[in-house]
């Protein structure tokens, strides 16, 4: 019986073992990949951590497993697929069907970016393709760009790029944004933003980097870099029937990772919050655990 049972490495989960380990509790964390770190490891270079300026993902991923690994965290490879409520806790059921018990479990299997799926567009992800203006926008200073999307995602990075690259493409494939409408009349009043509506993205073409897009209404696009926001798939399907979810599929949570099965909390991206950043999966990572520490306490 594990005190704390994590599920995902990534930085929510890896810190959330921190804090648990710290707190002289018994730490197991569950990985889907061998020695993954999330999705922090795609990041060729993340300016928006504190203290490592210019580090990529991997190298940051790397430092906080170190971090983990020092401190005597065990970890299992796996991924869970079921979680059952019992008189003692949660028995966790992995794909392998391997039983896993624990008093607590904290959930950190966070949300995987809507991949875009037109020709070109596996060639070019990383190199010119990005799912995070706020991430990599720096990167693309009096550039040419286009965002793909229609939410309020979509017209926040635009809106976001248009302050630092020299063009903006906002490229929507209907008429209409789903996105609120007064950042729309702010991007339409921006010079360097040309929005095209009711156009899809049929071919992305480059050399070593994606240079034009092609789109269906027969334009080409001159571009350096291509923004994605055409939403994210929260990673909550084993848990589902355990935990209330919100409409998009996140998991209702506060910033103290309570959810609404007690015990099992959660963190990171997989959790309903406005900003899903490194910075904010760790901090939330810290409070989950501080959440099942006083659990456990008081149990």
């Amino acid at each position: 019986m594990t005190d704390v049972l994590i599920i995902g490495s990534g930085p929510a989960g890896m810190t959330a073992a921190i804090y648990a380990k710290r707190a002289n509790l018994d730490v197991l964390v569950v990985e889907k990949e061998y020695e993954g770190t999330g999705q922090m490891a795609e990041s060729s270079r993340i300016d928006n951590y504190p203290g490592f300026y210019g580090s990529n993902g991997y190298e940051l991923g790397e430092k906080i497993r170190e971090h983990v690994e020092a401190l005597g965290v065990a970890f299992f490879e796996g991924e869970a697929v079921s979680f059952e409520k019992t008189a003692t806790g949660f028995k966790t059921t992995l794909e392998s069907s391997e039983v896993l018990e624990s008093k607590t479990v904290i959930y950190t299997a966070g949300a995987a970016h809507r991949k875009l799926t037109v020709l070109g567009s596996e060639k070019f992800d990383n190199r010119g393709i990005s799912y995070c203006a706020s991430c990599d926008g720096a990167f693309y200073q009096k550039r040419d760009v286009a965002v793909i999307g229609g939410g309020n995602s979509a017209l926040d990075d635009a809106l976001l790029l248009s302050e630092i690259c020299n063009k903006v493409y906002l490229i929507h494939r209907r008429a209409e944004f789903r996105g609120d409408a007064s950042i729309l009349e702010k991007l339409e009043q921006k010079e360097n933003v040309e929005i095209i509506r009711n156009a899809k993205v049929q071919e992305i073409v480059g050399e070593k980097k994606a240079e034009k897009l092609l789109l269906d209404t027969g334009v080409t696009l001159e571009i350096q870099g291509i923004f994605v926001a055409i939403g994210m798939i929260p990673q909550t399907e084993a848990v589902k029937d355990l935990v209330t979810l919100d409409e998009s599929g996140y998991i209702k949570a506060g910033e103290d990772g309570i959810t609404s099965e007690p015990g099992f909390f959660v963190a990171g991206d997989v959790r309903t919050k406005e900003l899903r950043q490194i910075i904010t999966a760790a901090a939330d990572g810290a409070n989950a655990a501080n959440s099942a520490i006083q659990y456990i306490i008081r149990k």
